[in-house]
């Protein structure tokens, strides 16, 4: 599936990341879970809740692939921090998945639902904060081909929720649908024999900083 790759990026011009930031490219832009909160009810916070973020000017950029990462994507405004990745990988079972990472603080060790809103559909993933070693981040994992992700796909623009974490709105891009697509067609070989860097390269600068939550 590197047509994937290359399809996504002839889209992108030069893609620069630094430490927690993203320049724009040129194109417009179960099981263990059962006794997760629903959205629509209230939750009690070990931290104060973050503010939703000014995503104005936001766009999606393709970065550098990972070892199993066919496709990859950071969502953020040119300059600022990151503000989500999404990306496809492989399953154990050879199906192509979604992985989801919300770069905002998380407490130690929590569980969410991420809720997705657009074009129609209403996605809900689970999601658990890890350690990436510098910060807890949320992230989560599921089958692409679920057809609740189609509300990636559509023209129109997405919110992403995490509670505590704020809202954060997608604004319209032919991307994100593009890595869905292909992700669910072709997901790319898995690299067993290579090591998954940590999120630590994108991890925003003043998560870098924090103090360990453990």
């Amino acid at each position: 599936m590197a047509s994937m790759g290359a399809s996504m990026w002839r889209k992108c011009g030069v893609v620069a990341l630094t430490a927690g930031a993203v320049t724009a490219c040129a194109p417009p832009a179960a099981d263990g879970y059962v006794e997760r909160v629903d959205l629509a009810e209230s939750r009690d916070f070990a931290s104060e809740p973050l503010p939703s973020p000014d995503t104005e000017g936001a766009v999606w950029v393709a970065t550098d692939l990972r070892p199993g990462i066919d496709a990859r994507l950071v969502y953020g405004v040119p300059g600022a921090a990151p503000l989500l990745a999404l990306e496809c990988s492989a399953a154990d079972d050879g199906t192509g998945q979604l992985e989801f990472t919300r770069f905002a603080r998380a407490d130690a060790k929590a569980q969410a639902l991420m809720a997705l809103v657009g074009n129609g559909h209403v996605a809900r993933v689970p999601v658990d904060a890890e350690y990436n070693g510098r910060a807890w981040l949320w992230r989560g994992v599921d089958a692409a081909d679920r057809t609740e992700f189609n509300v990636l796909t559509g023209p129109r623009d997405v919110t992403v929720t995490v509670p505590g974490a704020g809202l954060v709105k997608l604004n319209a891009s032919p991307l994100p649908g593009e890595l869905v697509s292909q992700c669910r067609a072709a997901p790319p070989e898995q690299d067993l024999g290579a090591e998954t860097e940590d999120l630590e390269q994108d991890a925003p600068e003043e998560e870098m900083e924090q103090e360990d939550l453990d």
